[in-house]
């Protein structure tokens, strides 16, 4: 029985040859493609379902197109956040703010001065573009920027601890996501892992332990921020590390990861790039975290030190492309003038904002679906700031067949609008929505209560 339904599918070249297929503009290898695919898609169904017929050719060919025109569509495009994870890792972390996409778009559509001294006309160094911005922001001697943080450790063990003992309290051997792990990135880096004190509990003596009787001859100093140990915990802040170090003559190195700059919209004793710094030889942490910019690692620290990192070969094959350092530049020149990235704006936002935010899109959308604007709580997100709640406000749709088939509708709407079902129902928090992106939900949930469900 199911080898005579399948073989009355239509032949490839009668399917291609029936409208739409054949009248459509799209690339012929595209229309083949789509053509391809409804063919497997229907032979799927067919074989687990015997009881079903094949369908009119024009009704696969239409089908056929829509493949077709969903296979000419970029992968990987926008969506709107409304989640209330601020750093939302599967979305793309930190949104870029307006300067931002602009120096990305001005830098992408023609050439760009990227490793061209204008001044001398010659070649010049393309992180010194955002080089003395880190350098002012900071108050750091030297400052270098590669493509995201697990790179920036990478380099920063590999052309400064090759061959060594580094310390580094058991409790912060972190796994970065993605099954990234810290010991792993030393052990490519050629240093030696030398693990000191407890999962919950390091001392001052730990450290200075391994570096007396020789077996470490440097101290990593890594902040766990993408997890929290809470109760009976014990570590050591680089304030009391940096006098060690300077007594045995090592180098004290950080990994900061989240990197705030300083006091800023989390709580008051969240270690800062500015508390750090001082203390240590070099610093790397994240770009694309509560910096608010995108995705790259930098490196901050000792004229001395940074000019070894960026002399290394490694340097070159960790580097920065264009486009993130047109965004970069940009982000750190939103912070010199003043004004929040979008990801750090939307964590210092007020609760009496958010309500009100809240209020008026429930007000849009209560005649598409029964809503009500009510008080919930999110994330950062990112691996900053674990289990610190962020309380925020939202708009609760309640439609009467459950919250699933519209949370369905709504990621499938162009732009895709990704929520999260809570207590039975389907949540926007309004706190991760840009500019203009209530419009986009109210046109969507327009839809949905139209009948396109």
């Amino acid at each position: 029985m199911e080898e005579r339904l399948l073989s009355g599918l239509p032949r490839m070249d009668r399917l291609l040859a029936c409208p739409p297929l054949s009248c459509d503009a799209l690339p012929y290898a595209l229309r083949k493609e789509g053509a391809r695919l409804a063919l497997a898609e229907l032979r799927e169904i067919l074989r687990h379902a015997p009881a079903a017929s094949i369908p009119p050719l024009e009704e696969i060919a239409r089908r056929g197109l829509a493949l077709a025109e969903e296979r000419s569509q970029p992968r990987l495009g926008r969506v709107v956040n409304a989640t209330g994870v601020v750093l939302h890792t599967n979305l793309g972390r930190a949104p870029l703010s307006p300067r931002a996409v602009e120096a990305v778009v001005r830098t992408a559509e023609g050439y760009s001065n990227l490793e061209y001294h204008l001044e001398q006309g010659s070649r010049g160094s393309r992180t010194a573009h955002v080089e003395e911005l880190l350098c002012t922001l900071t108050g750091a001697e030297g400052a270098f920027a590669v493509n995201n943080n697990a790179a920036a450790v990478l380099l920063m063990l590999t052309a400064l601890t090759p061959g060594l003992g580094v310390a580094i309290s058991r409790g912060e051997l972190v796994e970065i996501g993605g099954s990234f792990r810290v010991p792993d990135i030393m052990a490519q880096s050629g240093a030696r892992l030398v693990e000191v004190g407890t999962t919950n509990k390091t001392r001052v003596e730990d450290y200075e332990r391994v570096l007396s009787s020789g077996q470490a001859q440097a101290l990593l100093k890594v902040h766990p921020s993408n997890f929290k140990i809470m109760g009976f915990t014990q570590s050591v802040a680089p304030q009391k590390l940096a006098p060690l170090a300077r007594r045995y003559g090592v180098p004290l190195l950080g990994d900061l990861g989240s990197g705030a700059l300083g006091p800023g919209p989390w709580p008051p004793d969240y270690p800062t790039i500015s508390q750090w710094l001082p203390q240590v030889q070099v610093l790397s942490f994240s770009g694309d975290k509560l910096l608010g910019g995108p995705q790259c690692g930098i490196l901050l620290g000792t004229s001395e030190h940074l000019a070894l990192l960026k002399a290394h070969p490694l340097a070159r094959a960790l580097r920065l492309d264009k486009l993130s350092l047109a965004a970069l530049e940009a982000t750190l020149l939103d912070w010199r003038d003043g004004l929040l990235p979008p990801a750090p704006a939307m964590l210092a936002a007020k609760q009496e904002e958010l309500q009100q935010k809240a209020e008026q899109l429930a007000a849009a959308l209560s005649s598409f679906c029964p809503c009500a604007a009510v008080s919930c709580a999110g994330q950062v997100g990112g691996g900053a700031l674990p289990g610190e709640a962020l309380p925020s406000w939202g708009v609760e749709l309640c439609p009467p067949a459950g919250p699933e088939g519209l949370e369905q509708a709504l990621r499938q709407w162009r732009p895709p609008i990704i929520t999260r079902i809570h207590n039975h129902r389907l949540l926007v928090d309004v706190r991760t929505l840009l500019p203009g992106e209530e419009a986009i939900i109210q046109a969507a949930l327009a839809a949905w209560a139209g009948g396109e469900r």
